[in-house]
């Protein structure tokens, strides 16, 4: 163990990839593997990318991927892509279009599938960015599958949330909806030598002055062109301006211990699935489902019989 750790200290991409998968499987090491990996956590500043499908969410990170290389930082970078909700496969595109940087000893490039997750992310993607933080890398990018207005399970993983968008997505309409637009600490304009980017900076500024922000944080929108390297430097000013507010004012603190109970609940619900997937694949089940078709009972009945067996399995 002591060797496989230092070995994922030096940033050995196939130490790194090893441990990423064992996690994913759950392998019987990941529990001991994740008790070494915590005391080595904590020090990465954790970005989510997120936004609508076509905002340019990848290419964004591929320009900001050059411009932290040149300031000589390391980066971890999460890709999530839809698994097929027929096949279960995924085309981990994001992967191709960041290729580039695959050789680059400095950077980690990791796709995921979200294998059926909603929320834009992957269900084992908190314990990735533990092994990239782990491994030391300075920065650690997470671009989310392209969300609708109410993913926002990236919230509850980055430090700082990118929310992404473009000109032609919506009217002003667009921008006032509840969702993910709340929970952006800084706002790209992508494609900002487009037409209509004027007037979504504008839009997006006014929704800000009318909301008021997110506390004492006043969320910045970003004019940016990836094809172009335009707004780079700015984008990533702005992203450490915000890394240091959470720190000064000790909201970096309260948004982990937040992060870390959103992470136990989710734990929590995912053993109940499991153990409520395998009572409802009993005989037992299917005879009580034969008393509902014949209207000896109602479903809501038959939810609560079934809790009860659940509960009660539970503390025996």
């Amino acid at each position: 163990m002591e060797d496989w750790l230092m070995l994922l200290r030096q940033k050995d991409k196939r130490t790194i990839a090893q441990a990423i998968t064992k996690l994913e499987n759950r392998d019987e090491e990941a529990k001991s593997m994740l008790k070494e990996l915590l005391p080595c956590t904590g020090k990465a500043q954790v970005i989510g990318i997120t936004g609508s499908p076509g905002a340019g969410k990848s290419t964004l990170i591929g320009s900001l991927l050059v411009h932290l290389r040149k300031k000589g930082l390391t980066v971890g970078v999460l890709a999530i892509d839809p698994t097929s909700p027929f096949s279960g496969g995924a085309i981990l595109g994001d992967r191709i279009r960041m290729n580039r940087h695959a050789m680059d000893e400095g950077i980690y490039l990791r796709s995921m599938a979200n294998r059926g997750k909603v929320g834009g992310i992957s269900i084992h993607t908190k314990d990735c960015v533990r092994v990239l933080d782990a491994a030391g890398f300075d920065v650690i990018l997470i671009e989310t599958v392209g969300v609708g207005q109410s993913e926002l399970s990236i919230m509850h993983l980055a430090d700082t949330v990118c929310v992404v968008l473009h000109p032609g997505a919506g009217d002003m309409i667009q921008v006032t909806k509840a969702g993910v637009m709340e929970i952006a600490d800084v706002y790209v304009v992508n494609k900002a030598d487009q037409a209509g980017a004027t007037r979504l900076i504008a839009e997006i500024e006014d929704m800000l002055e009318l909301s008021g922000g997110k506390g004492a944080w006043m969320p910045s929108v970003i004019a940016a062109s990836s094809q172009q390297n335009q707004g780079i430097t700015d984008l990533w000013e702005c992203l450490q301006k915000h890394d240091q507010y959470l720190k000064q004012t000790g909201e970096w603190e309260k948004q982990r211990l937040a992060q870390l109970y959103q992470e136990v609940e989710e734990e929590l619900l995912l053993l109940y699935e499991q153990r409520r997937k395998t009572l409802m694949q009993k005989e037992s089940f299917k005879g009580l489902v034969s008393q509902l078709d014949r209207g000896e009972t109602t479903p809501q009945e038959l939810a609560e019989m079934l809790a009860k067996q659940l509960f009660a399995s539970e503390s025996e």
